[in-house]
């Protein structure tokens, strides 16, 4: 059974910083493309980063680069999300998604709230 697991969330002042972890079971990440999703109130999910199987190119959404950093650890099975300078516009509900062909498989989903 395939399982993504998040962690990290929480609420935080503008400017900080957390680390979201995704720890994945029944499957191995370094077969996949790992990508994490955040989705506000009101919106839709959007894409925020994604680091790829095998180069480990990244991506960011035009909005976080700069300040968020995507990396995986195979040897733990676990993808990360780090993230720095928060902005209020950042809360959301946050996702990581793995992604391979035909196969793709989402966690529960973490929440990041950031205020004052």
């Amino acid at each position: 059974q395939v399982q993504l697991v998040e962690s990290g969330g929480g609420l935080v002042q503008p400017g900080g910083s957390l680390r979201l972890s995704c720890a994945a079971s029944g499957l191995i990440i370094s077969n996949y493309a790992m990508k994490w999703y955040r989705q506000a109130p009101g919106k839709e999910r959007e894409l925020v980063a994604r680091i790829s199987s095998t180069s480990g190119t990244t991506n960011y959404l035009d909005s976080v680069k700069g300040r968020f950093t995507i990396s995986r650890d195979n040897t733990k099975n676990t993808a990360y999300l780090q993230m720095n300078s928060l902005k209020p516009e950042d809360t959301a509900v946050y996702y990581c998604n793995a992604d391979w062909s035909l196969f793709s498989y989402w966690g529960q989903g973490t929440q990041v709230t950031v205020s004052s």
